[in-house]
């Protein structure tokens, strides 16, 4: 099978189950796709993408009521919304697929990896989410990363930009403060979810590093200077700015530069 066209079809999918493990499979099974860059694979007529489910209900960002992880729904409510992220994820991995065309393989493959991972860190927040008494779809959640995904569907450099450098990463800022929080708790169910973080993160920082290394191939490609574009391209989509303090050395490993740093963080 062609990888862009399946990844298209994994995309349509709506149960959260069935779509986590087709892109689990999918990376499983990378070495035998072939991979038609030159194709323009189209939806079916009158599928929204991305395939989601009916729950959890989705709200505008600033109507998703938060609540203190100190209670058992409290960190409920946090894993939940960890776990939706992890799978919009999944959504923008195989978006990224096979929307852009004319790429190396080897981008068509990174984002198979992304796909495939992110669907196992959706995997272990589901499990531990029901072992706290709940599952996924039980809280309100909203589609802050597919909006940027949508916005950015013209064009592959902003797409590169915005989503795994600008959204994505935000992630790497985020953990390791709900770590602590989680930490502090020390409840069982809290430690169990530091460890699943964890995992989470260091993965994330391979994301990332994707990210990167596409959006500098790609300015490279168009002879455009990275850095000014990124500015330009934040202003331009209304990206928004990392919330300080910045994960610095995350952020470096994943490929970040000084100069970048320094701007995001002055």
């Amino acid at each position: 099978m062609e990888l862009r066209q399946r990844a298209l079809q994994v995309l349509c999918i709506t149960d959260p189950e069935e779509k986590s493990a087709a892109a689990l499979d999918m990376y499983a099974r990378a070495a035998q796709f072939s991979i038609d860059a030159s194709a323009a694979p189209q939806p079916p007529v009158g599928v929204e993408l991305p395939g989601h489910p009916e729950k959890p209900e989705l709200r505008h960002h600033t109507a998703v009521g938060r609540r203190s992880p100190a209670t058992i729904e409290g960190r409920a409510v946090l894993m939940h919304a960890i776990a939706h992220i992890e799978f919009n994820a999944i959504n923008l991995a195989l978006d990224a697929i096979w929307r852009f065309p004319g790429m190396p393989d080897s981008f068509y493959l990174d984002w198979l990896r992304v796909a495939g991972e992110e669907a196992r860190h959706f995997r272990l927040l589901r499990d531990h989410l029901r072992t706290m008494g709940h599952d996924y779809g039980d809280f309100p959640a909203h589609q802050g990363l597919w909006t940027m995904c949508q916005k950015t569907s013209g064009d592959v450099v902003a797409r590169m930009a915005l989503v795994p450098r600008t959204l994505e990463a935000r992630g790497l800022d985020a953990t390791p403060l709900i770590q602590k929080k989680l930490r502090q708790i020390g409840t069982p169910d809290a430690v169990a979810a530091v460890a699943i973080l964890d995992i989470i993160l260091e993965e994330e920082i391979g994301h990332v590093a994707i990210g990167n290394h596409w959006y500098r191939w790609l300015c490279q490609r168009k002879e455009i200077e990275p850095h000014a574009h990124f500015i330009a391209l934040t202003a331009q989509y209304e990206a928004p700015r990392p919330k300080p303090p910045l994960n610095m050395a995350a952020r470096l490993l994943a490929g970040f530069t000084e100069e970048e740093l320094l701007w995001l963080n002055p």
